[in-house]
């Protein structure tokens, strides 16, 4: 890959007003070919022995599913994965743009989270809008309702630490939130949807963006080019260099956790916006289901794959959003790198 640099087609007025301003599926649809995927889906097969985050070589990685979307079925999803928590536990979501109104919403995932006796972690945004200091943060997560379930704890509130991003194109180190230390364990609780600059939002994007602090977010969006999200918009990259510095970054926690994490997408209120969005475009599709694995491209690639083999007809808006960003490739940077793998075997909990 070149380091040449290329100014990004996305215009600062556009991404502020996207960003601020803003059934069961088996896979048998003949949309986009499923070579990802294993050819015998396991239906409700028990967890197998505990695995590594990282798929360095391409092994095929497990995705678990259930079509049920429901307190119930985040508890059973998790302890499918056969990796219980230990120590401190950070449960990584989105806490969602006031005005929003797509994020997951507490009363689905509060067993989850007592489960696992887990601390809700954020980190402040790189743009204006209701979460972008701590206090405003803080504010939004209680109108939402996430301090009733849990404590919340916006990670860069004093500062930030380097993680080091090994066999990275174009970052070298990936900056966190400094209270990122004091957790032993990571649950990855993603929602999964669209999104204005990486085409979608799942697992990768939270572990890389949503973990980044308020200036490592505007390190990984410029492709290593500044911590300033004011001169962020000066130096937004080529779109491929931001997609693959999203999987850089999500390498370097991948790295950090080792066998400490895991991860849990759900798949409703499917809107072609993120949660980072105030005014977020109205969902076109029907909810899928929940998915989760050990391992974060894997989990990435299923809901992508999930999208496109849907027989909803509204999933031609989210694929189009998808596409128009080239979205895949942060996927296919991160197979690269070592992150995961895009090949995965899908076991039907509930078929």
């Amino acid at each position: 890959m070149s380091g040449k640099r290329k100014k990004s087609s996305f215009t600062r007025r556009g991404f502020i007003k996207a960003s601020v301003a803003a059934g069961g599926v088996l896979l048998t649809s003949n949309l986009i070919p499923l070579s990802a995927c294993s050819a015998n889906g396991r239906s409700g097969e028990e967890a197998g022995e505990e695995g590594h985050t990282n798929n360095p070589f391409g092994e095929v990685a497990t995705v678990y599913m259930l079509r049920e979307i429901s307190p119930r079925s985040l508890v059973r999803i998790y302890e499918a994965l056969g990796r219980s928590v230990t120590g401190k536990v950070a449960v990584k979501l989105s806490t969602g743009e006031p005005g929003g109104n797509n994020y997951l919403k507490p009363e689905l995932i509060g067993d989850l989270v007592r489960k696992v006796n887990g601390t809700i972690v954020e980190c402040n945004t790189a743009y204006g809008g209701g979460r972008s200091d701590t206090e405003s943060h803080l504010k939004a997560a209680a109108d939402h309702g996430f301090t009733s379930i849990a404590k919340v704890d916006i990670m860069d509130e004093e500062g930030e630490i380097s993680l080091p991003v090994k066999g990275g194109t174009h970052l070298k180190e990936d900056f966190v939130g400094s209270h990122y230390a004091n957790y032993d364990f990571t649950v990855v609780l993603s929602h999964f949807k669209g999104h204005a600059m990486g085409g979608f939002g799942g697992a990768i994007k939270n572990i890389s963006i949503g973990i980044a602090s308020s200036s490592g977010k505007a390190w990984i969006h410029s492709a290593g080019m500044t911590r300033n999200a004011s001169e962020m918009w000066g130096n937004l990259p080529e779109q491929d260099l931001f997609l693959e510095s999203m999987a850089e970054a999500a390498k370097a926690v991948a790295d950090h956790c080792g066998d400490k994490i895991l991860y849990i997408s759900v798949m409703n209120k499917l809107s072609v916006d993120c949660d980072c969005d105030s005014h977020p475009a109205d969902p076109q599709m029907a909810d899928v289901g929940i998915l989760a694995s050990l391992d974060p491209v894997a989990l990435d690639k299923a809901c992508v794959d999930m999208v496109y083999n849907s027989p909803d007809e509204g999933r031609k808006h989210l694929i189009e959003r998808m596409e128009s960003r080239h979205g895949i490739h942060t996927l296919e940077h991160a197979e690269a790198i070592g992150v995961g793998s895009q090949k995965y075997n899908l076991v039907l909990l509930d078929a």
